[in-house]
């Protein structure tokens, strides 16, 4: 692999010199997220593959192409998991875009944020040079933020070239229950519920349908479900697997928007269809022709952000604007990393 480093750093110094922009991608399944990349192209594919994973430590470390579902596989033979339950959005994934992108799937709002897992991280800067943050414990604190900022960065600080995660056992016992409620009255249940002692792992209210997944061991499961009533869900692993990789039928077609507000937001009017996850936390928007700057403002009022996830008219921003003080820290962090600015420019503003 030293062979791969060398061609990396070779690319990386001479974009630097030239002034030349680069395209740092692995398998490219989200390169519809945020704004339109740029540059010639480096590929982290060819780094690949686990440079170590010690089950009774919950940690694997993997260089940045390999790809997620063969990390997946791997954990799923020690029973264990990535509790964020990243998207995949097709088999060529790769770990370094996980992180890179920072996408959470159904069970973010019970376990944590892909960044929450992030433990150590190398990373190749804009010089070719070669940076260590954190470790491979979950006890070790060196480095830790910066590591951690690598995760929802899109390339724009640097080349991921390996990443240290923490996993998390499977559910011992899993079981998914429904309800027919209105959106009031579904998201004001699970705020109820969100303050009990209740194993819910992820929760989809869609057109009238709350749906909930409970985890854990099966006594807990069984004393929840009692509680909470409802119906079984047929065939669940297969709707929360819909949701996390967006293949479910809502997510087709149209102008998507990805709308992050407090969960105890009530009930937003806006135009189009919903779809409500995180306990209330994460609301998608599919709309014909949105207004950003309408959205925003909905949005901001109860203390959220809009994101244009996917589709519609990306003049006016992707993500919603940054507090002045946020975006010179994020200019400060980029000069700091890529001083000739050749990291996927203009990617995420």
């Amino acid at each position: 692999m030293q062979a791969i480093i060398n061609q990396y750093q070779e690319q990386i110094r001479a974009a630097t010199a030239a002034g030349t922009p680069l395209r740092l991608r692995g398998g490219g399944t989200k390169d519809w997220y945020g704004n339109m990349p740029t540059g010639q192209l480096l590929d982290a594919r060819a780094y690949h593959g686990v440079l170590a994973y010690e089950p009774t430590e919950l940690v694997i470390t993997a260089r940045c192409g390999t790809p997620l579902a063969e990390i997946e596989a791997l954990l799923a033979e020690q029973g264990q998991m990535l509790a964020f339950e990243p998207p995949r959005y097709g088999a060529v994934s790769t770990i370094g875009g996980v992180v890179a992108a920072a996408l959470s799937g159904p069970r973010r709002a019970s376990a944590g944020a892909a960044r929450d897992f992030v433990l150590g991280a190398a990373l190749m800067d804009g010089r070719g040079e070669l940076l260590c943050f954190g470790g491979q414990v979950m006890k070790n604190v060196a480095g830790y933020d910066v590591s951690r900022l690598l995760a929802g960065s899109l390339g724009t600080l640097g080349l991921i070239m390996d990443v240290s995660l923490k996993v998390l056992p499977l559910p011992v016992c899993e079981a998914s229950i429904r309800f027919e409620l209105s959106e009031i009255d579904a998201l004001r249940r699970l705020n109820e519920w969100g303050g009990q002692p209740l194993p819910i792992s992820a929760s989809c209210w869609h057109d009238g349908i709350l749906s909930l997944r409970l985890s854990g061991a099966e006594a807990a499961v069984g004393a929840a479900r009692r509680k909470l009533g409802g119906q079984p869900v047929e065939h669940d692993g297969a709707f929360w697997a819909s949701l996390r990789d967006q293949r479910h039928a809502f997510f087709d077609g149209g102008e998507l928007w990805r709308l992050s507000v407090p969960s105890a937001a009530s009930a937003l009017v806006m135009k189009g269809a919903q779809l409500i996850e995180w306990g209330g936390a994460q609301r998608w928007l599919r709309v014909a022709g949105g207004d950003a700057a309408s959205i925003r403002r909905t949005v901001s009022a109860v203390g959220g952000h809009a994101t244009l996830f996917r589709g519609g008219d990306r003049s006016a921003g992707v993500f919603q604007p940054l507090a002045p003080a946020v975006a010179a820290i994020h200019q400060r962090l980029k000069a700091s990393f890529d001083p000739a600015g050749i990291f996927n420019p203009g990617r995420m503003y």
